[in-house]
């Protein structure tokens, strides 16, 4: 069994077309209060983003904001929420410095910077850089879409069945977190280790 202490989650800065993925957002951000689980996000105080950090701000959790000096304003930024606040240079510092502060990937619906985020920790799990469980809450089937173009992948030969299977991929919260618990690591990663 994993420890999780602290999560990644990437999710959209907007709430979405649908009220469902604002209250998943919401629910989830209790969840991870009640298992004592840091939230390490983007910063932000808008959409999904902000959901998920007020709702475990507002229970007394711990929340860590990482936001580029480029983005770090008021209309941006929710300050009174983070217990902390990192401001670092680049987005790619603002990345490393998530993927390094967290024990585990979690998207919740978003857009292209939301997808860049898990895909990029996906990769790095693929290649070996980290052991540590990447999950996508597919809240209302979000992801599916995704889904079908990674089978596909797979079939194309692209992508390893193994590798696919390593994503954890859960449209229900409390399963998510006993995958994220479980999870085992170490794959046959592209570079032969």
């Amino acid at each position: 069994m994993n420890t999780i202490r602290s999560i990644a989650v990437f999710c959209g800065s907007s709430n979405g077309a649908k009220p469902i993925y604002q209250e998943t957002a919401r629910l989830f951000g209790n969840q991870m209060y009640q298992r004592q689980t840091t939230l390490v996000y983007g910063g932000g105080n808008r959409g999904l983003m902000g959901t998920v950090a007020e709702s475990i701000h507002s229970l007394g959790g711990r929340v860590i904001g990482v936001i580029p000096e480029a983005l770090n304003r008021s209309d941006i930024c929710l300050r009174p929420v983070e217990e902390q606040l990192i401001v670092v240079p680049t987005m790619h510092e603002r990345k490393a410095t998530m993927y390094r502060l967290a024990d585990a990937f979690v998207a919740l619906p978003g857009g292209i910077g939301t997808f860049e985020e898990i895909l990029e920790v996906y990769t790095w799990l693929q290649l070996g850089f980290h052991t540590k469980p990447v999950a996508l809450l597919n809240v209302a089937g979000f992801y599916d879409c995704l889904l079908a173009f990674l089978q596909h992948s797979v079939q194309e030969g692209f992508l390893k069945a193994d590798h696919l299977k390593a994503l954890i991929v859960e449209s229900d919260i409390d399963a998510l977190f006993e995958r994220l618990a479980r999870f085992e690591g170490r794959l046959s990663d592209k570079l032969g280790r």
